[in-house]
């Protein structure tokens, strides 16, 4: 097992990887298969549906995530993150009864109900949420890199994610979506493989025990208490999630509707499966006590063997790649599709992936790279959505002005959130959830209450002001 000890062995196998993916977007393509995922006017079948689901929410953040929660938090941390993946269940609710009202895109049902105030606010969320896709995958393959070579880890961070991220540049724009469909399936089928196999050693091994993962506590100084506060933060969350991930809902409106509302279930199993399983590397990181390197690439890299070692960071990659191509394709449907900035044509929509590409490489220089913040983030600025979804399928109409304060009530929850170490947040908004004794999960729960607090409320006062106004009209 020496030979996988060699840090150029993981490098041309992500090569090799890199080259199939190439080689698989080869040959003419239309405007119809570049953003609507058709080759040759078919539409895609049940398993390149799921496996491209599955690919595209297992990726390096998630991964990573959930290990990291794993090794703090125990049980609670690695579950918290799997909750999220309750989304391809509520997912696939929200896509059927949008197509059931005869939308094709979460941006046509909000526009057939508040105009363009639900298009742009709407669009404006996903533009962050792209953002944080590209950004978040790129900085776990500059980790891989920094940890595989520590004597230049700078050099080899920053050259990682500029190749992996013009690689994956490269190809997401010679195809689009229907490149991304094609890839997802490659990259899961790989993924799939070196990930069963470094669990199936995790699980055999001698100091390995299902009863103590199942009951760990983590090495939080908290123990597994913020970890069950993150549980109740992704309940919370987990109706508004996927409505607000461009690369889910863009999957949940290509193809039939049986197809479409199976791919969801089938999606949810397997990558509930994965993430969880993913979860339980870092608890046993923290069972063992290992130390917390590098966001755990460095503790895994002393705790394991080469060979399992080889196979995580395959896993990552493989991952990273996978959801850089799908981001980047729904970035392109985002700006031609939906904002309509430039002609609908394969340059503009390769333009389009251009920019996305660079400013998400651009952000992997700022300090800040703490990868859950932008998960948090992007999840508490989705919540508006829950009130506006929610009240909509009940049959209620909300004037436009609800929608709004809902929505900037979420904005405002998400820039706390961010900025919650500031000066501004600790001493003027609320000084009595943002002392140093309060964890941070804490923080993030009372804010997502109080975003859906006031989005509830907002959504009320509009029925019911419509229904005064109604009568007065009337009487």
């Amino acid at each position: 097992m020496a030979f996988f000890a060699d840090p150029w062995v993981l490098v041309g196998f992500t090569a090799l990887t890199a080259i199939a993916a190439l080689a698989m977007v080869r040959g003419p393509m239309t405007v119809d298969g570049f953003f609507g995922g058709r080759e040759q006017g078919r539409k895609p079948q049940l398993w390149t549906l799921v496996l491209s689901q599955v690919t595209t929410w297992i990726f390096a953040r998630s991964l990573m995530n959930a290990a990291i929660l794993g090794y703090f938090y125990g049980f609670a941390g690695a579950l918290a993150y799997t909750a999220y993946y309750l989304s391809f269940l509520t997912g696939g609710f929200i896509v059927g009864r949008i197509r059931e009202s005869g939308g094709s895109s979460v941006q046509d049902y909000l526009g057939a109900r508040f105009g363009q105030a639900g298009h742009w606010s709407y669009n404006f969320i996903i533009a962050l949420r792209l953002l944080s896709e590209v950004f978040a995958n790129l900085i776990v393959i500059g980790l891989i890199f920094a940890a595989l070579f520590p004597e230049s880890a700078k050099m080899a961070e920053v050259v990682s994610i500029i190749l992996l991220g013009a690689i994956g540049l490269l190809y997401s724009a010679r195809g689009g979506l229907s490149a991304s469909l094609k890839t997802d399936v490659l990259q899961m089928l790989i993924f799939l493989v070196v990930f069963i196999a470094a669990f199936l050693i995790l699980i055999f091994s001698a100091d390995f025990s299902l009863t103590a993962v199942l009951t760990a506590e983590g090495v939080h100084d908290q123990g597994a208490r913020p970890g069950w506060v993150l549980v109740a933060v992704a309940f919370l969350q987990v109706f508004s999630y996927p409505a607000h991930d461009p690369v889910m809902m863009d999957r949940g409106f290509i193809a039939d509707d049986e197809t479409t509302r199976k791919s969801f279930i089938y999606a949810f199993l397997i990558s509930a499966a994965c993430i969880f399983g993913f979860g339980m590397f870092g608890i046993q990181a923290g069972l063992i006590g290992a130390a917390y390197e590098s966001q755990l690439i460095g503790t895994w890299a002393g705790m394991f063997g080469p060979f399992v070692f080889f196979l995580l960071m395959v896993s990552l990659l493989v991952s990273a790649l996978s959801t850089l191509d799908s981001a980047l394709s729904s970035a392109s449907r985002l700006v031609i599709e939906e904002w309509k900035l430039l002609p609908k044509t394969l340059n503009n929509g390769r333009i389009a992936m251009v920019a996305f590409a660079v400013i998400g490489g651009l952000l992997t220089f700022f300090p800040n790279k703490t990868l859950f913040d932008a998960v948090a983030v992007t999840g508490t600025a989705s919540m508006f959505l829950t009130p506006v979804l929610i009240y909509s399928f009940l049959g209620y109409r909300l004037p436009v002005w609800s929608y709004l304060v809902a929505w900037a009530a979420a904005v405002i929850g998400a820039a706390a959130y961010m900025y919650r170490g500031s000066d501004f947040w600790m001493g003027v908004i609320n000084p009595f959830i943002s002392t140093p004794e309060i964890h941070k999960y804490d923080q993030l729960l009372v804010i997502c209450i109080g975003v859906l607090a006031v989005g509830f409320a907002a959504g009320a006062l509009g029925i019911l002001s419509q229904q005064l106004l109604g009568k007065r009209a009337g009487g």
